[in-house]
C-alpha cells in the first residue's frame, strides 16, 4: 500500500519533454513510479483521479523577499496560492542576518525602503533573538506549506562588519571578515549570497544602500568564499552590466569558484548575454535572470503610489473610507476642481513621469494580460472618449481598477520579454514575492505564464507549455543546486500541481490589511489549481489551504536522483 497514487493525469514532467498521459506513485515524499495510464498495479492510501487534467512539478520561485514574513506566515502567501512549492529569498542584498543586537531597526528600515514592506509589520512580526546567519536559519527552521531556502545578504553583512562605515569603501580587513562570514553562512545552509548594485535602491535618508559601490576587489574577495564548496549561487542587481569593469569581476568569480552567478536583467541585448554564451561554451554558468514582464508598478487609491494625491482636492478627502473617495471621483464638482488644479509634484523626475505622462499610463485590462497596446494608454482612451486624461484616471480608480506603468524598454508588446525568456542561458525569476506590497503583485507570475503566455496570448507568439513548465521547475531549481525537485520522475521529490488548464486564470489584484500591525499588501488569487502537493501531502485543494505543513527550510544544495548527496 503506497502513500499516494495520482492516476489519469496529463503529465508535463518539467524536463521540456512532450506531455503524456500517466499515473504517478508516491512513497515517503518521493516519486517511486511514473507509468502509462492504467499500467501501474499500485494501490495507495489516497488515490487522486486527475481526469486528464494537467500534472506538473511544483513551481520553484527563486526571487522572493519573504525573509520577515516566514516568521509569521507559514503558508507564505500569496506565492503558495500559485502552485509554488519552493522559494528562495534573501535577494537583492537585503535581509535580517547577521545582525548585531540593537541594530535590528536598521535592517527593518533598509528592507522597508528597498522592498516596500511595511516596517510596522516587520517590527511586530519578527521575533529576532539571533545574531549570526546560522542562528537566523535555526530561527526560521519551522514547518511551512512550501520549502524555504535563503541567501546571505550583503547589506546586512556590511552593517554587521563595518557598522557606521558601511556606506564607505571596505578595507582589506573588512573584506576578509565578510568573506569569512559568507563562508560560514554557506556552510550553515545558505543557498548563496546576494547584493545590490542598483542606484534605485536607497535608504530612507536617500543614501545608496550599503554595498552599492562595492569595489571589484570586495566582490571577488567575498566570491572566493564559494571556492571548494561545489554549490552556491551569487545573485545581484546592477546598473552596470554594460561596463567592462563589472563584467570582469563577474567573469572572475564564475571562472574561479564554479558557482552560478545570476544577475537580474530587465531587457536585452547587453554584453552580459555574450559573456553568458562564452562561459557556457567553456562549462561555466552565468545565468541572467529575467521576469515575465518589464519592471512595473500598479497605481491605486490604496497603494503606495496614488496618482490622485498630487491634487489638493483629493488630499482633502484622503482620510475618507475607500468607497467614499471613489464616489467623490465621480462627483462632477470634485472632478472639475481636479481638472483645473496645478498638480503638486515630487522632485524625482521618474516619479513625475509616471504620475503625469499619460502616454505611458495604461488602464489594466479586465483580462489581466499586462500587455497593453497603444490604444490602452490613458491618453489614447481620453482621446477616444473626447475627455481630459485626468477624467480617465478618475473613472478607472473609481471603478477599483489599477493604472499600470511599465518601465524599461516596453514598446507596445512583450516580444522583448518573450525573447529573453527563451534565451538558452536565461533563468526565470523576478517575482519579488512578499515585496513591493503597495505597488506590485507579481507573486502570481507562474499562473500568468501558464494561462497567458502558453494559452491566451494574441499579441504575439505563445510559448510551448512544456517549455514554460521547464522554466518554472527544473531549470529554476538547478540554478540554486536544488536538483532533487522540479521533475516528475522516479527518485525526485513529490511536489506537484494538478491544474484545470482550461480554467486557470488570475483574479484581479486586491488590497488586504492582513500583515502584522494591520499592514497592507496587494495580493492576487488564482482559479484552476485543483491541488498543490508538497512532499506527497496536499497543501491546497481547490484554492483552499488544507492545513498541512510539509514544507521545510532547505539547507544547502540537494543532489538529484542517482547523484551523491552534497
Amino acid at each position: 500500500m503506497h502513500d499516494l497514487l495520482i492516476k489519469n493525469a496529463t503529465i508535463v514532467d518539467g524536463t521540456g519533454a512532450p506531455q503524456r498521459s500517466g499515473d504517478v506513485v508516491v512513497d515517503g515524499g518521493q516519486i517511486i513510479e511514473v507509468a502509462p495510464t492504467g499500467s501501474s498495479p499500485a494501490n495507495a492510501k489516497r488515490v487522486i483521479d486527475a481526469n486528464g487534467d494537467l500534472l506538473t512539478p511544483g513551481f520553484v520561485d527563486i526571487h522572493t523577499h519573504y525573509d520577515g514574513q516566514v516568521c509569521w506566515d507559514k503558508q507564505v502567501t500569496p506565492t503558495s496560492w500559485h502552485g509554488v512549492t519552493t522559494i528562495v529569498m534573501g535577494n537583492c542584498g537585503v535581509g535580517f542576518a547577521p545582525v548585531r543586537p540593537g541594530t535590528e531597526d536598521r535592517l527593518v528600515e533598509l528592507m522597508e525602503s528597498v522592498e516596500d514592506i511595511p516596517g510596522t509589520a516587520l517590527h511586530d512580526g519578527i521575533p529576532w533573538g539571533w545574531e549570526s546567519f546560522a542562528e537566523y536559519l535555526d530561527g526560521i527552521d519551522t514547518p511551512y506549506t512550501l520549502d524555504v531556502g535563503t541567501q546571505v545578504p550583503h547589506v546586512a553583512m556590511r552593517l554587521y562588519v563595518m557598522g557606521e562605515r558601511c556606506y564607505d569603501d571596505a578595507t582589506p580587513e573588512d573584506m576578509a571578515e565578510m568573506r569569512r562570514l559568507t563562508r560560514g553562512a554557506l556552510e550553515a545552509g545558505a543557498l548563496g549570497f546576494s547584493t545590490s548594485r542598483f542606484y534605485g535602491h536607497v535608504d530612507k535618508a536617500g543614501n545608496l544602500v550599503p554595498g552599492t559601490r562595492a569595489s571589484a576587489e570586495e566582490m571577488k574577495t567575498i566570491g572566493s568564499a564559494f571556492q571548494g564548496l561545489d554549490y552556491g549561487t551569487m545573485e545581484f542587481v546592477s546598473d552596470s552590466l554594460d561596463q567592462p569593469e563589472e563584467l570582469a569581476w563577474i567573469e572572475h568569480i564564475t571562472r574561479t569558484t564554479g558557482c552560478i552567478v545570476t544577475p537580474l536583467m530587465t531587457a536585452g541585448p547587453a554584453p552580459v548575454w555574450d559573456l553568458a554564451e562564452k562561459l557556457h561554451a567553456e562549462g561555466f554558468r552565468l545565468r541572467p535572470q529575467v521576469g515575465a514582464r518589464p519592471a512595473s508598478i500598479l497605481m491605486t487609491l490604496e497603494g503606495t503610489i496614488n496618482p490622485m494625491r498630487q491634487f489638493g482636492a483629493y488630499r482633502e478627502i484622503h482620510g475618507l473610507p475607500l468607497a467614499a473617495r471613489q464616489a467623490k471621483l465621480r462627483d462632477p464638482e470634485f472632478r472639475e476642481r481636479v481638472l483645473n488644479e496645478e498638480p503638486m509634484l515630487p522632485p524625482n523626475a521618474d516619479a513625475v513621469r509616471f504620475l503625469t505622462d499619460h502616454e505611458y499610463q495604461y488602464v489594466l485590462d479586465a483580462e489581466l494580460t499586462y500587455e497593453p497596446g497603444p490604444d490602452d494608454t490613458v491618453a489614447a482612451v481620453a482621446r477616444a472618449r473626447g475627455v481630459h486624461p485626468r477624467e480617465v484616471m478618475m473613472d478607472t480608480l473609481a471603478d477599483g481598477q489599477p493604472l499600470l506603468v511599465l518601465f524599461g524598454r516596453y514598446e507596445g508588446d512583450l516580444e522583448g520579454q518573450r525573447q529573453v525568456i527563451e534565451h538558452p542561458q536565461s533563468v526565470f525569476g523576478l517575482s519579488d514575492g512578499g515585496a513591493h506590497c503597495g505597488v506590485l503583485v507579481d507573486a502570481g507570475i507562474p499562473t500568468y505564464m501558464l494561462s497567458y503566455f502558453t494559452r491566451d496570448r494574441r499579441r504575439g507568439p505563445r510559448m510551448p507549455l512544456e517549455f514554460v513548465v521547464h522554466k518554472l521547475t527544473q531549470d529554476s531549481a538547478s540554478v540554486y543546486g536544488l536538483n532533487d525537485r522540479g521533475v516528475i520522475a522516479p527518485g525526485y521529490k513529490a511536489d506537484f500541481n494538478l491544474i484545470d488548464y482550461d480554467g486557470l486564470r488570475l483574479e484581479a489584484p486586491e488590497m488586504t490589511y492582513d500583515l502584522p500591525a494591520g499592514g497592507k499588501r496587494l495580493v492576487q488569487k488564482a482559479q484552476g489549481y485543483r491541488m498543490t502537493i508538497n512532499s506527497g501531502e496536499v497543501t491546497f485543494e481547490d484554492g483552499e489551504a488544507t492545513g498541512a505543513l510539509p514544507g521545510r527550510l532547505i539547507r544547502g544544495a540537494k543532489a538529484g536522483p542517482g547523484a551523491a548527496a552534497s
